[in-house]
């Protein structure tokens, strides 16, 4: 088997029109098999957030292939093999890592499921920002005070949001997954759904094997493809991991210096601004305007200020430029000014419910309280079918909310304070039950 591959991939550059039938003679064959990764850490249940989503179940769970999705899978693999050579890919990388990765149809499965049910603010919180959560938080940052402290002098993003990522995105390594990234990224190329975000990605993580940071044995992850203990997905691995020990390897999985610093160097690439805040928890003045509680809208905190918006411990508002008001459960629950930095977690992952949790979290890691006002935990969640319900009716009624997808997003709570305006609620565009069903009723009776 190995010198039929060898054979194989080194045809592509002679002869690239002789590398598909030899290729999938050699795919096909089924000699190739993944190495057992050694000393990997095992997944533990499942988290509640990080960027890519985590394992539900592991790789000796996982439904066997069919002999006509490995024949396909093969066909494909010795399809793509040019573009990863021509994308600068070497041959051994290709015989090692792409000729003997192997599909997954739970990724698939995983891939194309949606949740039916959603979470309130308060309970995504509630499991982020857990007490345990804290407590190991504290207890790592001693451990690995050296490498946080250097990663945080370095790029100046502070050791407890570094750590709270960390916590976040794998609960400080322990569940980073047990996926090959080669595996997931080359099932995911394979089905089509996002084939071409996918087969980019794929080529990342070779690019990675071929530069010698980690093998592919070696290379663990989630079902979506993001990799070690802060879920980089390889394209973001190739522009900001750091080989901050000087091994001359960039090791996100083994080594918390290169951790740290890499988690550090992508917030700081991200627009993280040293010395000011994430943001702070703060009381809003009696008829404030809830439409203006969108990200969209910036201003300085002295602009805030100057509008009755106060910090809740009495003490003048934090100085931040370009701030913005958000209050993730409506005219109910607690508001938050937040800032830069804040938008820069964004970009680790683009939800509003992470981004706070991160922050959250890092402020109860540096010794700082809690959220003061309470949450209305007396409200539920709508479901994603709800949400789609409530978006059609609003937009039938004239209230527009973009497309009905069942995500609320700025459009739908746009369309949601109107309607709420023109019933004479609080338009703060928080969706309830209540809501839904007023909504309906109305339908109903026209």
């Amino acid at each position: 088997m190995t010198f039929m591959l060898h054979t194989a991939f080194s045809l592509f550059h002679a002869r690239p029109h002789l590398l598909a039938v030899t290729v999938a003679a050699a795919l096909l064959a089924g000699c190739a098999t993944r190495p057992e990764p050694q000393a990997t850490p095992k997944p533990a249940a499942a988290q509640s957030s990080g960027n890519s989503g985590s394992n539900t179940r592991s790789e000796s769970e996982a439904p066997a292939e069919s002999p006509i999705q490995a024949s396909s899978f093969a066909h494909w693999k010795q399809e793509f093999a040019p573009r990863a050579s021509a994308a600068g890919i070497s041959e051994r990388t290709l015989r090692s890592a792409l000729a003997s990765a192997k599909l997954q149809p739970s990724i698939i499965k995983l891939d194309r499921s949606q949740p039916e049910f959603t979470r309130t603010p308060w309970q995504y919180l509630d499991s982020a920002v857990s007490a345990q959560r804290i407590k190991t938080g504290k207890l790592k940052m001693q451990e690995y005070a050296s490498a946080l402290q250097a990663a945080s002098q370095r790029y100046g993003v502070p050791a407890q949001v570094i750590t709270a990522i960390w916590g976040m995105e794998s609960n400080y390594g322990s569940n980073f997954g047990s996926f090959s990234a080669v595996d997931a990224l080359a099932t995911l190329a394979f089905d089509g759904r996002r084939a071409e975000w996918a087969q980019k990605e794929l080529i990342a993580a070779l690019r990675i094997i071929d530069n010698g940071d980690i093998d592919a044995a070696h290379m663990i992850g989630s079902w979506a493809g993001a990799m070690g203990n802060t879920q980089f997905l390889p394209s973001v691995f190739l522009q900001y991991a750091v080989d901050a020990d000087g091994d001359g390897r960039r090791d996100i999985w083994g080594s918390m210096a290169d951790v740290a610093a890499s988690t550090a160097n992508y917030l700081a690439s991200s627009g993280w601004t040293a010395n000011e805040p994430w943001g702070t928890e703060v009381r809003l003045p009696a008829h404030f305007d809830y439409a203006r509680t969108e990200l969209s809208i910036r201003q300085n905190s002295s602009a805030w200020s100057a509008e009755g918006v106060q910090s809740m411990n009495g003490q003048p508002l934090p100085a931040m430029a370009g701030a913005s008001i958000i209050a993730p459960a409506g005219a109910r629950g607690p508001a938050f000014m937040v800032g830069s930095n804040f938008r820069a977690i964004l970009r680790y992952n683009n939800s509003t419910n992470y981004a706070l949790g991160i922050s959250l979290l890092s402020s109860q890691l540096a010794g700082n309280g809690g959220i003061v006002a309470e949450w209305p935990r007396d409200l539920s969640a709508l479901t994603r079918e709800q949400t789609k319900a409530m978006q059609m009716t609003l937009t039938q009624r004239g209230f527009a909310t973009g497309s009905a997808d069942g995500v609320m997003g700025p459009a739908t709570r746009a369309g949601l304070r109107l309607y709420q305006q023109s019933q004479g609620l609080v338009a703060d565009g928080y969706p309830t039950l209540e809501l839904l069903q007023r909504l309906q009723r109305l339908q109903a009776s026209n």
